[in-house]
């Protein structure tokens, strides 16, 4: 055991010495969850818009005002016609214009009736709904102020509930998968590039005819990146919670547990890898397009899985940064126990008990040849 521990300590000298694999530990972790946090978002915030009033009263104005105060819009423009929100639309503009009819208050007061023209650029479908759902709410909340206390007969009220993120803030959502794909790609990557990097140099030879078995010799290259991405996950969760405001609502010992299965996970797949590659370039490689894609479209944070067709969805299963994603919503943005991870920490150990003993059949079969 004591040869165990001296090979773990000369392979943390090993990756002190090299600034490149500390940079891509640390550096690459931390620059993915600040850009990822913040870029990806399905928040559809400061957009472009245009108002064309042609009623220019009181109420056109406030409207007017709470629209542009939204921090969903940012009006650029105050249009003269049609003609002007035709040609604002060409040129990239604007992506919403807001037209108000002549007599609008009168109208309202009187008829109790008047109607507002909401038109969205529909070549991004989802921006343009979002842009006329939130310009509606503001309207609606408008009307229901004129209303008062007066209600119209059979008028039906929703009331609506956001769970767990009732800003609908894209970070919640964006943050665990971003951390499943950091994870994912950065431990499966060193952990194999380091032991194949052993094959290339012809050093590997000499570890393994050492007297320590070679299983171990194996493992203890793995455990310094397992020590490793465990501060990147506490430095991860910290960027989280203190820069992109996203709380830890559950148990910061569950999270971190979850986080060590995800990890050993990663590195058993890196294992994998090391041992039917001979070169790091095809290691490189095989770690980030071969993990890379099925991460993003099969983990569930960008594209739903339940949309997609169902030899897709079957193909998802097979991804451990699926059920890491799960694990991390439940734990830190539901707020939710061990009842409800459970089942997904029992497919991340299956995952990494198979991966470990497939990992050592292939090397058996190498030292053996």
């Amino acid at each position: 055991m004591k040869q165990f521990f001296v090979f773990i300590k000369k392979e943390f000298f090993h990756i002190w010495r090299d600034k490149r694999t500390l940079f891509i530990l640390f550096g690459m972790p931390i620059a993915q969850i600040i850009i990822f946090g913040f870029a990806l978002t399905n928040e559809v915030k400061n957009s472009k818009i245009g108002i064309l009033d042609l009623s220019k009263d009181e109420a056109t104005a406030t409207l007017s005002e709470r629209i542009s105060a939204s921090r969903y819009f940012d009006l650029v423009k105050n249009l003269s016609s049609q003609a002007d929100i035709d040609a604002s639309f060409k040129k990239g503009d604007i992506k919403m214009a807001v037209v108000f009819p002549q007599g609008f208050r009168e109208s309202l007061l009187h008829s109790n009736q008047v109607q507002v023209q909401l038109i969205a650029d529909a070549a991004d479908p989802n921006t343009a709904t979002t842009l006329i759902n939130y310009a509606s709410a503001i309207i609606n909340d408008y009307q229901d102020e004129l209303l008062g206390e007066t209600k119209l007969p059979y008028t039906i009220t929703l009331q609506t509930r956001m769970l767990y993120n009732p800003q609908l803030k894209g970070a919640y959502n964006f943050v665990p998968g971003v951390m499943a794909m950091i994870l994912l790609l950065v431990c499966t990557m060193m952990t194999s590039i380091s032991i194949v990097k052993e094959k290339e140099t012809g050093t590997m030879e000499v570890l393994l005819v050492s007297p320590l078995k070679p299983i171990m010799v194996i493992a203890a290259k793995a455990v310094p990146y397992l020590f490793l991405s465990i501060i990147n996950i506490v430095v991860i969760l910290l960027l989280s919670v203190y820069v992109l405001d996203v709380p830890i609502t559950g148990s910061i010992a569950l999270l971190m547990a979850g986080s060590i299965l995800f990890i050993i996970t990663s590195l058993s797949l890196g294992l994998l890898i090391s041992s039917v590659t001979n070169s790091q370039q095809t290691a490189m490689m095989m770690s980030l397009i071969g993990l890379f894609m099925p991460t993003i479209i099969f983990s569930g944070f960008m594209f739903p899985i339940e949309n997609m067709p169902l030899p897709m969805q079957v193909i998802s299963n097979v991804v451990p940064s699926k059920w890491y994603f799960y694990i991390v919503k439940d734990v830190m943005i539901k707020g939710l126990g061990i009842e409800a991870i459970w089942h997904e920490v029992l497919i991340l150990t299956g995952m990494t008990v198979a991966l470990i003993a497939l990992s050592i059949k292939k090397y058996n079969v190498r030292l053996s040849g």
